[in-house]
């Protein structure tokens, strides 16, 4: 059973608006996260570095959206 302050705040959050709610969000996740790992931080960088690379040197295939669901709802569960 959720508080009277939690009641109030989820309510209160409602009526933000979608940027503010998306903000508040963002915020709230991140809060639960943990102390960020500098390994996993500088391989996502060289990893992004590499796929713009790629995208900008016309070697990379892209997708649209549709693509992308099609292909993630046929994956194997986990």
């Amino acid at each position: 059973m959720a508080s009277v302050a939690l009641e109030r705040l989820r309510s209160e959050a409602l009526n933000l608006s979608e940027a503010e709610r998306a903000e508040l969000a963002h915020a709230l996740v991140t809060s639960l996260d943990g102390l960020p790992d500098a390994d996993a931080q500088n391989a996502w960088e060289i990893e992004i570095v590499r796929r713009i690379g790629e995208v900008e040197a016309g070697t990379a295939e892209p997708i649209d959206r549709d693509e992308f669901r099609r292909r993630m709802r046929s994956r194997p569960k986990a």
